[in-house]
C-alpha cells in the first residue's frame, strides 16, 4: 500500500471515530462518555476484566493482541484493532548499528559525567542515539557541519562534537541556555586539557537565534555564516531536531528544502497539538499540518485533525499498557477522579471548565475526598465547601471508575493512527519535493513516546554521490 493510500484509508478511519478521539476523558463524567460507546459495547467490555485491556495496546503484528479466549469482544473493536495494525507506523524500537567514536573524551572516566550530568535517562538514551544517527548521516552525506535546532544546553552538540568530531551550529532562542552550554563546554575543554591530550573534537557553536515559520532561507545562511565566521556559502550542512515543538518540524523541513546546502535532515517531533491548521488557525498562511499537496488538495473537513486527536496522539501508549496488565489500579484510578472533580467544578463554576489543578501522585487506597484536597490546593477551587464531595452524584461517579479506564484505553487505541497520518504527510511532503524519506523508530517508547525519526536526503545529492 502506497503513502497515498495508508493516508486516505487512514483518514477516512479517523473519521468514523472521530466522537472517541474528540472526547477529553477530563470530561467524562460531564458530557457522559460513557453513553457516547456503541450500546452492543457496554456490556461485553464491563465482563472484561481490566488487565487483559492491555492487548488492544499493541500496534506491531510481532506484538501480541487479543486471543482466541473464553473473552468475548465486540467483533467492531478487533476489527478496528487489525485495521489499526496494517495503517499505523510501527512503535517497536530498531536495532540500528552503532557508530565508532574517534574521541576518547566521550568514555573518560573523570569527563563522561560532564556529556550527562542533570541529564534525565530519557533524555541520556535520546541524544545517545541521535548522536549516532548523525553521525551515519555524516558519513553517508558528507558535510562541512550540523545545525542544530532547539539545542538548549547543548547536550546533543557536546556528544558530536566531543565524542564525535563533528562541528555544530547550536541554535537555541533562550540566551541564558547558550551561556550555561558555552560554560559546560570550557569546563569540559578544561578539565579535558589536564588529564587527556585527546585531539580531533570540535567546540560547538552557540547561536542565539528564533526560527520563525516565515524565515527566508537567505536569512538563515547569513546567520550561520555569521556565526561560524564563514568567508561565503560555499558550505554543507545537515539539519538535526530532536523533538522541535509545533510548528518547528514543519520549519525544519521547508528550511531543509530551501537552502541548497542542506544535505540531510534528521528530526523527531514532538507536542502535535501545537501545530497550527487551517481550521484551528484560518488567517495563517504557513500551517504545520497539512503539509503535503495530496492533502492540501483536499477538503479541510477530510484531512482536519482536532486539537484533541493531536493531544491524544503524544500520550505515553506503552506504559499505560504496562499500568493495565500490572494490574497498577491505582494509577488508573486517578482518572476518574479528575474527572470527578471536573463535574463538581463545572457545576459550582460552569464558566471555569478545564482550569488546572495541582498534579497528585497516586497512593494506595487514596479517597477521593483525600485527593480533592490535595488537588485544589492552592487554587481558586480550594474554598469549595467540602458537602459538595459528599454528594449522590459523585460517589456514584468514582464507582465507575473501571468504565472510564475502558474508554481511555479504546481512545489511547487509536492515537498511533493519529501519529501515523501526522508523519505520513511529512514524508509525503518531502517526498513531492524530490527527497529521498525513512521513517523509523530510534527510541524506546516508554523512555520516549515520541519515538519516530523523519529522515530525508535531497535525490539531487544522491545522484551526484
Amino acid at each position: 500500500m502506497s503513502t497515498k493510500q495508508k493516508l486516505q484509508s487512514a483518514l477516512g478511519l479517523l473519521k468514523k471515530y472521530e466522537w472517541l478521539l474528540n472526547s477529553y476523558v477530563l470530561d467524562f463524567y460531564v458530557d457522559d462518555h460513557w453513553s457516547k460507546l456503541p450500546a452492543s459495547w457496554h456490556r461485553d467490555l464491563e465482563g472484561i476484566p481490566l488487565e487483559m485491556f492491555e492487548a488492544l495496546l499493541h500496534t506491531d503484528d510481532c506484538e501480541s493482541g487479543p486471543k482466541n479466549t473464553s473473552t468475548v469482544w465486540p467483533l467492531e473493536v478487533l476489527a478496528l484493532r487489525e485495521v489499526l495494525r496494517r495503517h499505523c507506523i510501527s512503535r517497536t524500537q530498531e536495532n540500528q548499528p552503532k557508530e565508532s567514536v574517534p574521541c576518547p573524551l566521550l568514555h573518560h572516566q573523570k569527563l563522561k559525567h560532564l556529556f550527562m550530568k542533570r541529564v534525565k535517562p530519557k533524555k541520556q538514551h535520546e541524544i545517545t542515539r541521535m548522536a549516532e544517527i548523525c553521525a551515519i548521516s555524516c558519513r553517508r552525506t558528507p558535510v562541512d557541519f550540523i545545525v542544530d535546532f532547539g539545542a538548549g544546553v547543548g547536550h546533543l552538540a557536546r556528544i558530536l562534537g566531543y565524542g564525535f568530531g563533528i562541528k555544530v551550529c547550536c541554535f537555541e532562542m533562550q540566551p541564558e541556555l547558550n551561556k550555561q552550554a558555552m560554560a559546560i563546554d570550557g569546563k569540559l575543554e578544561s578539565i579535558a586539557a589536564k588529564i587527556t591530550e585527546a585531539s580531533g573534537y570540535k567546540r560547538p557553536v552557540h547561536l542565539t537565534q528564533r526560527l520563525e515559520s516565515n524565515t527566508q532561507p537567505a536569512q538563515f545562511i547569513a546567520g550561520i555564516r555569521d556565526a561560524l565566521q564563514l568567508a561565503d556559502d560555499d558550505f554543507r550542512f545537515g539539519i538535526v531536531g530532536l523533538h522541535p515543538c509545533g510548528n518547528l518540524g514543519a520549519t525544519l523541513m521547508r528550511m531543509f528544502l530551501g537552502c541548497t546546502q542542506a544535505k540531510f535532515l534528521n528530526f523527531v517531533g514532538c507536542c502535535y497539538q501545537k501545530m497550527t491548521t487551517p481550521t484551528t488557525h484560518p488567517r495563517v498562511e504557513v500551517h504545520g499540518y497539512p503539509l503535503s499537496s495530496f492533502l492540501q488538495c483536499k477538503r479541510a473537513t477530510d484531512t482536519h485533525l482536532s486539537y484533541e486527536a493531536r493531544e491524544i496522539s503524544c500520550h505515553a501508549m506503552e506504559v499505560y499498557r504496562d499500568r493495565l496488565q500490572a494490574g497498577q489500579h491505582d494509577y488508573l484510578k486517578i482518572h476518574s477522579f479528575r474527572a470527578a472533580a471536573e463535574r463538581i467544578i463545572v457545576q459550582q463554576y460552569p464558566h471555569l471548565r478545564h482550569c488546572a489543578l495541582r498534579n497528585v501522585k497516586h497512593a494506595p487506597g487514596m479517597s477521593f475526598h483525600d485527593y480533592f484536597q490535595k488537588a485544589v490546593q492552592g487554587t481558586r477551587f480550594e474554598t469549595l465547601d467540602p458537602l459538595v464531595l459528599g454528594i449522590e452524584q459523585c460517589n456514584a461517579d468514582v464507582k465507575h471508575w473501571q468504565r472510564l479506564v475502558i474508554f481511555y484505553t479504546l481512545r489511547l487505541m487509536l492515537a498511533p493512527l493519529v501519529e501515523s497520518i501526522i508523519l505520513y504527510d511529512r514524508a509525503l511532503f518531502l517526498s513531492e519535493n524530490d527527497c529521498l524519506v525513512e521513517l523509523q523508530a530510534i527510541f524506546d517508547p516508554r523512555l520516549s513516546p515520541r519515538n519516530h525519526i523523519s529522515r530525508a536526503v535531497k535525490m539531487s545529492d544522491v545522484n551526484n554521490n
